[in-house]
């Protein structure tokens, strides 16, 4: 490939979908998604955060994909939640799995090891928010978490006007 060609391509691309895809970067509030469905991707984008934005409290909304994969990465999964000051932990999303019996979103949110914690329903996620103190939010998951991108974007830009002006 012709160096030209590499280099005009690199200059038109936008990164990846859902991969520390940062919604809002404001100079009060930040807000990034990430598809992180895994305990090293989950460590890996609070690191990242954590390093990008040093001193600031790292809020995570997770969404545990699949019913296996919570229990056996169950473990995994709160000692990399633990990595936030904040944790907002959904429901699974069992996507083609049916439910299993004893496994669910409590079995990771009794292991995390944060004073901070709770699990939420979908339809309470938005009120919850509004009332959080939030400086760096990261929604983490490969479920429906998704749906909730425009929408927490919105708020997130929404409360950095509001501090704007």
């Amino acid at each position: 490939v012709p160096v030209d060609r590499l280099r005009q391509a690199l200059a038109g691309f936008a990164g990846v979908v859902r991969r520390f895809d940062i919604q809002v970067h404001g100079e009060k509030y930040v807000y990034i998604d990430d598809y992180a469905h895994h305990p090293e991707e989950l460590k890996a984008i609070i690191n990242a955060a954590r390093e990008m934005f040093p001193g600031r409290k790292l809020t995570g909304i997770f969404q545990p994909h699949l019913y296996t994969r919570t229990r056996d990465f169950a473990d995994g999964f709160a000692e990399s939640l633990s990595l936030l000051d904040e944790l907002i932990l959904l429901e699974i999303y069992p996507a083609r799995e049916l439910p299993i019996e004893g496994v669910n979103s409590r079995m990771i949110l009794d292991r995390v090891n944060l004073p901070a914690k709770r699990i939420c329903q979908k339809d309470e996620l938005m009120n919850i928010l509004k009332e959080s103190d939030i400086e760096v939010l990261l929604t983490l998951g490969a479920g429906d978490i998704d749906n909730f991108v425009k929408p927490i974007g919105a708020l997130v830009s929404e409360m950095e006007e509001g501090v704007e002006g």
